[in-house]
């Protein structure tokens, strides 16, 4: 039985990756210059008496990653995975992270961000779409001429980010972090931007395989095992425990940040605690953390107290999630 899976290179950290030499605002207005001239030719003697010049903006910008297939039947047979994964498995702040938004350690919404957040799937004549958008930034996926999987972000209200950058009113002044406008100057910043959330959702979707049964995928980790002379118990993905936990750290917003005891005790047990059911809450999700490593379904990153999903675990934990939450008739149907 074949398989297909996205393999991606590591994506570059965000806030300051590097794309070359940044042009700057007046490089890029001299660019600009000869369409200006086309479409308006009488722009330089209606600016002239008051020295005037054109003040170059960008309303709605678009930065897209592709993914090469070597055939469109591979593409066509993962594609409904990942579709599957986009609109089932991402939440609101999954979408809200892969956009550059903070979300608070319980994965509860920032109070902030007051904005719609929206998931939606749609047929065009090339094919079907997933689009995710919150506050007016987007980020979409879909099939390009059969063998590209394009990932496509779309910031059309820059100022929710940051540039680095020197004031407008005093250029020779100290650098720091400052809005981020939609003059061309900060087009370098908006191309980081996006590709930082390109990355983001390439990653979060890198765990889709096609082609294998959920059964074969879980086969080792629902089984107990011994490692270092301890045992470990198997996983059981249909118990509300072991379901909760898997799909929690399955979440987008732990793919760069990846997370931390505390981070998972406060969104398994929500509510205020005192210090002795802090102990015990923390003793229980470290033993978890334990026994997850022990499957091979998280790591740990070294230097920190942070884990991450492996690319196993990912896999792993899709699968799991995906058969867990399939539709008794449909299976049944399959089945006959």
């Amino acid at each position: 039985m074949s398989s297909a899976k996205i393999v991606l290179p590591a994506p570059r950290p965000d806030p300051s990756p590097s794309l070359g030499p940044r042009p700057t605002a007046k490089l890029l207005a001299t660019l600009l210059q000869p369409l200006l001239e086309q479409c308006h030719p009488h722009a330089p003697a209606l600016c002239q008496p008051l020295a005037l010049s054109y003040y170059w903006s960008v309303s709605e910008s678009e930065y897209a990653t592709d993914v090469m297939f070597k055939s469109s039947a591979a593409l066509a047979r993962l594609y409904p995975a990942l579709i599957h994964q986009g609109i089932q498995h991402f939440g609101s702040t999954d979408v809200l992270r892969f956009l550059g938004h903070k979300v608070q350690a319980n994965g509860r919404v920032h109070g902030n961000d007051q904005g719609e957040i929206l998931s939606s799937l749609k047929h065009r004549p090339e094919g079907l779409r997933l689009k995710h958008e919150a506050n007016g930034n987007s980020v979409k996926l879909y099939d390009k001429q059969g063998s590209v999987l394009r990932v496509e972000t779309t910031l059309r209200r820059p100022h929710q980010f940051r540039v680095y950058r020197a004031s407008e009113r005093d250029p020779e002044q100290k650098k720091r972090w400052q809005v981020l406008r939609k003059s061309v100057g900060d087009l370098h910043r908006r191309a980081e931007i996006c590709e930082a959330v390109n990355g983001r959702y390439l990653e979060a979707l890198a765990s889709v395989r096609a082609g294998q049964s959920a059964g074969k995928v879980a086969q080792v980790v629902c089984r107990p095992l011994i490692k270092e002379g301890r045992r470990y118990r198997g996983l059981n993905p249909w118990a509300e425990p072991d379901a909760t936990l898997l799909a929690l750290i399955n979440r987008g917003q732990w793919t760069v940040s990846c997370f931390r005891n505390r981070d998972l005790r406060a969104a398994l047990f929500p509510g205020r605690a005192d210090a002795a059911q802090v102990r015990r809450q923390s003793g229980q999700v470290t033993r978890a953390l334990a026994r997850l490593r022990a499957h091979g379904i998280v790591k740990k990153v070294g230097g920190t107290y942070r884990y991450q999903l492996t690319t196993q675990g990912r896999q792993i934990i899709t699968a799991l999630l995906a058969a867990r939450q399939a539709n008794v008739d449909k299976l049944i149907a399959l089945a006959a």
